[in-house]
This record gives structure tokens, sequence and C-alpha cells, in this order.
């Protein structure tokens, strides 16, 4: 790729004159978030796998890759390591957000609703838009018999992202349930 002559020139002069020259701001995961709220976006699947990547970054080389072992150890059903590696995750890096996410995941698949809940209000507490945690959170109060709860949880997790068809499923589907319980 070539510069044309002019724009050389210009980032000559701007740093001889000592003018800083700033590249274009990266989005952030605050960014992409807004882009998801908006109920048009066509989008939506790439613009949630970029809110994915970036939750998984925790500015920790073995931070990332303790959530990396902990996500493997998972696909293969090996719990007990996943449990190691996510509760080592969570006592290295207390302030990142997808490690109590992920543990929170280990323990609903485990049927622990105890500790993934609590581990859900930590990740939520981190990062208050997080619309996995939220729905998780909706999926076990609602198995656990707290529909209005539920609801909330899938309404906040629906406003975050209101193009994700399992969350509007979920929603719509509770809804229902409550609406025929109130005839």
């Amino acid at each position: 790729m070539t510069f044309p002559r002019a724009i050389i020139n210009l980032l000559v002069a701007a740093v001889i004159c000592g003018i800083p020259v700033v590249a274009p701001a990266q989005s952030t995961v605050d960014d992409f978030l807004d882009r998801l709220a908006n109920p048009d976006l066509r989008n939506w699947e790439v613009v949630e796998e970029e809110v994915y990547q970036r939750w998984t970054i925790s500015g920790s080389a073995s931070a990332d890759y303790l959530l990396r072992r902990a996500q493997a150890a998972m696909e293969a059903q090996d719990y007990d390591a996943a449990y190691d590696h996510l509760t080592a995750l969570v006592d290295h890096a207390p302030d990142f957000a997808e490690g109590w996410n992920a543990r929170a995941t280990l323990f609903f698949e485990l049927q622990m609703y105890g500790p993934a809940i609590a581990d859900i209000q930590r990740a939520l507490a981190l990062e208050p838009r997080h619309f996995g945690a939220l729905t998780g959170l909706g999926i076990m109060l609602e198995d656990m018999g707290n529909m209005e709860a539920a609801l909330e949880a899938y309404e906040a997790a629906h406003a975050i992202h209101p193009n994700q068809p399992d969350i509007e499923r979920l929603l719509n589907g509770l809804r229902v349930q409550l609406e025929g319980e109130a005839l």
C-alpha cells in the first residue's frame, strides 16, 4: 500500500512540529454493546461475536490462558479441571467479569444454581451489560420458580441485545406463561 506524497508530507510536518499523530480510535466493547442495542441492526451476529471476543480478553496473558484451558476442559466435560482453572482465574483476576461468568456457566452445567448465581452477580457487578449472564440468570430463576425475577433478567438481557432470538424466545415464552397464570 502506497500513500500519496501529500499525506506523507503532512505526517512528516506534523512530527517535526511536535503535533501528535493519532491513529483512529479503536472500538471498545461499550461501542459494540451500544451498536448491539439497536433493534434494527442487520449484522448483529458479527457485532455479538465482537462483544464476546472482547469479553474474553482480560489484559493478562496468564488469565487469558486459564480461561482458554477452562473452556477446553468444559468442552471435554472435564469439570474438575475446568473448576480448578476457573477458580485460579477468579483468584488471579477478580476484576475480570468473564472469569466469573465462565465459572457460573460451569456451575450451571452442574446444576449448582446457588454458586452459579453468586458468580453471575459478580460478573454483572463488573459488566452490567453482560446479556449472556443475564440470560443464564433468567433461566436459573425460571427453573427455580421465581418467574417475576426471571422475567426481569430476560427483559434486561433483551434491552441490551434485542436481536438475539434465543433471548426473545425465552422472554416471550415466559410472558405467555405468566399471562396464562394471570387469567
